[in-house]
């Protein structure tokens, strides 16, 4: 069975909707065989990292940049998972008011760094996060899973 770990900061009501899309996304029924393992920013670990086979990552744009938990989690575990994930696929998630770039830009700096393949362009929504954007999310979600399931 493979791991799909979802990364996230999600403390408004609109991330937690996007993040509820998203673990829904990898709940779809013809992904039988992925377990999802969904853990707070400020609570993975390296052995979350290390023990996944692909990644979902979702943050809030703050001041043009990612969130600082999510910041946190690459400066905790960069250096210790280095190396090792180097190959696995991820997707990203970006959330906010008027602009993502900034934050999409420097999640995707370190997704690089640590080699890691993007299944999809960043999910990049913008205010109130509608049907549609929703369904987006979930589907890119889904593709870290079905690109594990080959």
């Amino acid at each position: 069975m493979s791991t799909v770990l979802v990364v996230h900061h999600a403390p408004s009501p609109r991330l937690r909707r996007i993040l509820e899309a998203l673990v829904t996304g990898l709940d779809h029924p013809e992904l039988e065989g992925i377990a999802v393992e969904s853990v707070p920013a400020l609570a993975t670990t390296d052995d979350h990292v290390l023990r996944a086979d692909g990644y979902v990552l979702l943050t809030p744009a703050n001041f043009g940049y990612m969130s600082g938990a999510l910041k946190h989690f690459f400066d905790r575990t960069y250096y210790t998972c280095e190396g090792a994930v180097a190959g696995r696929p991820y997707a990203l998630c970006v959330h906010g008011d008027n602009d993502t770039a900034g934050a999409v830009t420097s999640v995707e700096r370190i997704a690089t760094g640590w080699g890691l393949q993007a299944v999809a362009p960043a999910v990049r929504l913008t205010g109130e996060p509608g049907r549609q954007d929703l369904d987006t999310a979930a589907e890119v979600a889904a593709t870290v899973a079905a690109h594990l399931l080959g």
